[in-house]
């Protein structure tokens, strides 16, 4: 008589705690639930409960990866998105003369084959079906899903195969994800830091109706990088007027923007925007935020991740912080429900995430540098690079891959 066969027991669930209820905590919390049957996932944050997020004004650009991501998890809100259907590069003079090149590059979602480059839309209108669609998931899976709001994490302590959160009660954790960062000048010093002594000042601008539709515009200054988000039309908007999300960068140590009146910031930027963007109209009430890199050297230790502005903090000259947050989020899933060893799972994370991540944070990091050295002709090479990026296609076509996906 042979024996029965010993039925291989269940796999263990894990337990998953994620810090930072904001887009990209909340998107990791909902990857997990959806896609990862083991995980048990519990969400803090110290949002009080009752705090509408659906408001928060805060101007976000999506690449369109970000975009596909948000989709699968069937949160986007197409209808408050307004799509980016071209990118509009320039420098501003001086630039050289004689050269058959113009320091200007256009990258079109048309030439690439893609219905949009990305899309930009408010912080609130990302974060509100976010947290719906988490809260969904919580009242679906009591036992799996649990949604901490107004729950401060005072530490994470590190235990032999796990964590301790401590938010009011110690609880244990296999795992913490700490996707909570706040701005550069609000956070603690990380392993690779840099203060660029410049300043954005950010807020809303009014625009003739002349530049095409979901066009964003980057200028280079000899100040800093000028960007103009395009905004989804709304019903107050007048006819012929379009309305664009300003990033204005300046030195900190001798601000030019900060002792001027509305009407001369009005101004001087038009004086800085190039004439593809039309006639600037109107400029609104405008709020500055320091500059800075703050980034971490490795994503994991022990049984802590962080991802997101947790991760590294970018100057917002390439506009990717974001987009590598929620590639961390979705990267540190798949590997966790495709391995069986959680910590081998993790090491995958760190070097599978390290080419995407660092040629980011070198990038954006060179260009920022760039703005604060005082080399003669130096914005005449970089618009010449930029002429030449034009006349390049292949080229400006990877480029333009790298800013949808990242790097693969």
């Amino acid at each position: 008589m042979t024996s029965p066969i010993a039925a291989s027991p269940e796999p263990a669930p894990v337990r998953l705690a994620v810090i930072g209820a904001g887009p990209v905590g909340l998107a990791l919390a909902l990857y997990a639930a959806r896609l990862w049957p083991l995980a048990q996932v519990t969400v803090f944050d110290a949002r009080p409960a009752e705090k509408d997020v659906s408001g928060d004004p805060r101007t976000l650009a999506l690449s369109l990866g970000s975009v596909q991501l948000l989709q699968r998890l069937e949160v986007w809100p197409a209808d408050d998105a307004q799509p980016i259907l071209q990118v509009h590069v320039s420098q501003a003079p001086p630039t050289l003369t004689g050269v058959p090149l113009r320091p200007e590059l256009t990258i079109r979602a048309a030439d690439e084959g893609v219905p949009q480059l990305g899309a930009v839309l408010r912080y609130g209108q990302i974060v509100a079906p976010l947290q719906r669609a988490w809260e969904a998931e919580c009242a679906a899976a009591p036992e799996r899903c649990r949604f901490r709001l107004g729950s401060p994490v005072a530490a994470v302590k590190p235990l032999a195969g796990g964590v301790e959160i401590d938010a009011g009660i110690a609880e244990p954790f296999d795992l913490a994800v700490i996707a909570e960062g706040g701005v550069f000048a609000d956070q603690a010093k990380k392993g690779l830091t840099h203060d660029y002594r410049q300043t954005a000042w950010v807020g809303t601008v009014t625009l003739s109706a002349l530049p095409e539709l979901g066009t964003a515009f980057e200028r280079f200054t000899r100040h800093g990088p000028v960007a103009l988000l395009p905004l989804k039309a709304g019903t107050a908007d007048a006819p012929g007027e379009r309305r664009a999300a300003l990033v204005w960068c300046v030195p900190s140590d001798d601000d030019p923007v900060e002792s001027l009146s509305d009407t001369q910031r009005r101004s001087v930027l038009a004086t800085l925007l190039p004439q593809a963007a039309g006639t600037l109209r109107e400029v609104g009430p405008l709020k500055r935020f320091p500059l800075g890199l703050n980034a971490e050297r490795t994503l994991v230790s022990g049984r802590q991740v962080r991802i997101g502005n947790a991760a590294q903090t970018l100057h917002p000259v390439a506009g990717q912080g974001l987009n590598l947050g929620l590639r961390d989020a979705f990267v540190l899933v798949q590997s966790l429900r495709e391995a069986g060893d959680l910590d081998a799972a993790l090491r995958r994370v760190e070097w599978s995430r390290a080419p995407d991540r660092w040629s980011m944070i070198a990038a954006t990091d060179f260009l920022a540098r760039s703005f604060t050295w005082q080399w003669p002709g130096l914005a005449a090479v970089r618009g010449l690079g930029i002429g030449l990026l034009q006349a390049l296609p292949p080229v400006k076509s990877a480029l333009a891959k790298q800013m949808m996906f990242g790097r693969r």
